[in-house]
């Protein structure tokens, strides 16, 4: 054998060496995800970690939605459900809100959309519910799952079965987070004065009136008295039967090690936050790939007008016949191409520039240098791409939190923003698009937002995995931990000081009064016997 083949053959030796160690010293996670556009997110993330050398299991039930159950980079545990948060789930859900939406009166659309969604939310954490308690009463699952020694359990906590078993496990918990089971994260574990921090629904930026302001505490006692009367005791009764005497949801909520956020503050508005709460906004962002031969030619057929595309996210596939007749009747008199993610049927208005698809590369699209527009229902995942790319957008929310996604970037210039009720009225949705094509600030802002958005040391997604080894490494970060988690409410508010301050002024003035008192009538007393 040649020197040159022996040090080729070491080299391949050393290799092989290495890469078999970083695979066994590669760590367990065990990811309890939610499914549509959040499982979306969630499965970028378990890629990037198998590709880290990390072994990784997700929980899922058999009637799960997105969730697969065999993957390259997943093992799944399938739990039983009697029902699941599927199409048959939502669709219905979905008809109702729209319909209350495009209600006459706003006042009445408010308060049926809000009783509407107090019922959703009641109903999914009751299956949440019911599914920990499927696991909880498993006893060769739970064996099964402690005999593995994960490192770590990962999590988005806007369903809190991923809470209940860590806890029950005993292992440290990591969230990917945006919202938790009560509300938009940040609210549960840092300080969140109302003056400035609008609460999610209110459709307020952090630039609030008097009267913003007061309605903006409103919406704060709405969400309260949602997870006080209708979320929590559910997760309460869940610990209460299985996690022992003195377990606190709400604690094991605020618990957590570590808090991956889904923003940064390019996109969310300043506000307080705590050590252990990491922003990765926009990890699931990456340059884009070529287009499918069939794409590319129909948006090189564009011209030097570019193209739009149209997406309203993973729940909505389709709209009410009449209004999405009014959608492409507007792209038809546009000289654009449009590209829309559509399920629904047909609309008779459908113009010759129009390409109905089933799905569509949208990152892949956002970064093709043509794209002039993106129509998107507000989901974070796609407002993030939006400006990631610098795209502008137009706005068509329909519930959850996609009015404040879009209204951050209206307020920060890069999008419009049209309501549910009046996109098919008085032209409302071409005068939109003509307006955010026409006028250069909206995607000058966008391409602003951009730039800030990649400045950064590090990728958001690098970022993320370095937050998650270094739990796995120190098995858990309690020294990033505040303690406020563990107070009660007066304690935390201080409270009980305030009214021992108060209660020893009080003491030291009645004392004081007492004290004049009583020398007051002994000086009476010597005049009156001197008299």
């Amino acid at each position: 054998m040649t020197f040159g083949g022996s040090a080729s053959a070491f080299l391949l030796l050393l290799t092989a060496v290495f890469l078999s160690w970083g695979v066994c010293h590669g760590g367990r996670i065990l990811v309890i995800p939610l499914e549509g556009s959040h499982w979306v997110n969630m499965d970028i993330m378990i890629k990037a970690l198998h590709s880290q050398g990390h072994a990784v299991d997700v929980i899922r039930t058999d009637k799960s939605w997105y969730i697969k159950d065999d993957s390259l980079h997943y093992k799944a545990i399938t739990i039983p459900v009697a029902t699941g948060f599927n199409h048959d789930f939502i669709n219905p859900i979905l008809k109702k809100l729209i319909a209350i939406e495009r209600g006459k009166s706003p006042l009445m659309s408010f308060v049926s959309l809000q009783i509407e969604m107090f019922n959703v939310m009641f109903d999914v954490h009751g299956m949440m519910c019911k599914m920990a308690t499927t696991m909880f009463e498993d006893e060769k699952l739970m064996n099964s799952l402690k005999a593995k020694n994960y490192d770590l359990v990962l999590t988005d906590p806007a369903w809190g079965a991923g809470i209940l078993l860590a806890h029950a496990l005993k292992l440290p918990l990591v969230y990917n987070v945006r919202w938790i089971t009560s509300g938009e994260g940040h609210l549960a574990i840092a300080p969140s004065p109302l003056s400035y921090i609008p609460m999610t629904g209110s459709g307020f930026t952090d630039k609030m009136t008097f009267i913003q302001r007061v309605k903006n505490l409103l919406f704060f006692a709405i969400w309260e008295a949602q997870n006080t009367f209708l979320i929590q005791p559910q997760y309460q009764a869940v610990c209460d039967k299985f996690l022992g005497p003195g377990v606190r949801y709400s604690d094991l909520l605020q618990g957590a090690d570590l808090w991956l956020m889904r923003v940064d503050y390019v996109f969310e508005f300043p506000r307080p936050t705590m050590p252990n709460v990491i922003y990765i906004g926009g990890f699931q962002c990456k340059p884009s790939k070529p287009l499918p031969k069939h794409l590319e030619e129909f948006v090189q057929s564009s011209g030097d007008h570019g193209f739009i595309i149209m997406s309203l996210g993973t729940f909505v596939n389709e709209l009410p016949d009449d209004l999405a007749n009014k959608i492409a009747a507007a792209f038809a008199k546009l000289p654009h191409k449009v590209i829309w993610r559509y399920k629904g049927s047909r609309p008779t208005t459908l113009g010759n520039n129009t390409l109905l698809v089933d799905w569509m590369p949208q990152n892949d699209l956002l970064g093709h240098p043509k794209i002039k527009l993106f129509v998107a229902h507000g989901g974070t995942n796609g407002v993030q791409e939006a400006m990631y790319h610098g795209v502008p957008v137009v706005g068509l929310p329909l519930f959850f939190d996609q009015y404040d996604n879009l209204l951050r970037l209206q307020a920060r210039g890069g999008a419009k923003i049209l309501s549910i009720a009046t996109v098919d009225k008085d032209d409302n949705f071409l005068k939109a698009i003509k307006e955010v094509l026409n006028e250069p600030s909206y995607s000058m802002n966008m391409q602003r937002l951009s730039r800030l958005h990649k400045d950064q040391p590090m990728t958001p997604m690098d970022n993320a995995l370095f937050w998650i080894e270094f739990v796995m490494r120190h098995k858990g970060a309690a020294h990033l931990k505040a303690q406020s988690y563990k107070m009660s409410w007066y304690s935390y508010h201080s409270v009980d000081v305030f009214l021992f301050l108060t209660g020893a002024v009080l003491l030291m003035l009645l004392t004081a009064v007492i004290f004049i008192r009583c020398l007051c009538r002994a000086v009476c007393k010597k005049k009156v016997k001197r008299d």
